[in-house]
C-alpha cells in the first residue's frame, strides 16, 4: 500500500509546476540598514505576524485582547510577545486594574519597519509567482 501511495504522490508532484524561489536568509540579531532586503524569520511565524499586524492597525492591545483574537494559550502568547519585545518590535506596559494584572502592547517604529519589510517581501514573492 505504501508503494502505491508513494507512486501516486510522485505522479501528483510531477504535475506541479516548479518555481525557483529566491534564497531566503534570516535577519541577524544586530539590525542595520543593510537588513532591509533580508527575510525576517521572526515576523514569519503565524502568531507573531498576527500580533504585529493587529498592532499596526490599533494603537495598543491588551494581553487579553490578543489572546482572544488569536485563540492561543497564555504561555504561547507570552512566549511570542517576549520574542518580539526582545527584538524591540513591540513594547509592553504592565499595570494592575481592579487588582488584576494588565499588560498593554504597542508596536514600535522598528517593529512597524520590520512588518513592512516582511509584507514587501511577501508581495514580491506573490508577484514573481503570478508572472511565472
Amino acid at each position: 500500500m505504501a508503494v502505491k501511495s508513494s507512486a501516486r504522490l510522485a505522479r501528483l508532484a510531477a504535475d506541479i509546476p516548479t518555481v525557483k524561489p529566491k534564497k531566503l536568509s534570516a535577519v541577524p540579531t544586530s539590525r542595520s540598514e543593510n537588513d532591509d532586503t533580508k527575510f525576517d524569520r521572526l515576523v514569519y511565524e503565524r502568531v507573531r505576524l498576527g500580533i504585529m499586524s493587529a498592532l499596526a492597525v490599533r494603537t495598543a492591545l491588551t494581553f487579553s485582547e490578543l489572546k482572544a483574537l488569536f485563540d492561543v494559550s497564555d504561555g504561547n502568547l507570552s512566549a511570542h510577545a517576549r520574542k518580539l519585545e526582545d527584538a524591540q518590535y513591540l513594547t509592553s506596559t504592565k499595570s494592575f486594574e481592579d487588582r488584576r494584572p494588565k499588560t498593554v502592547y504597542r508596536l514600535t517604529a522598528l517593529g512597524k519597519n520590520a512588518l513592512n519589510r516582511y509584507l514587501d517581501h511577501v508581495e514580491a514573492v506573490i508577484k514573481a509567482t503570478r508572472h511565472s
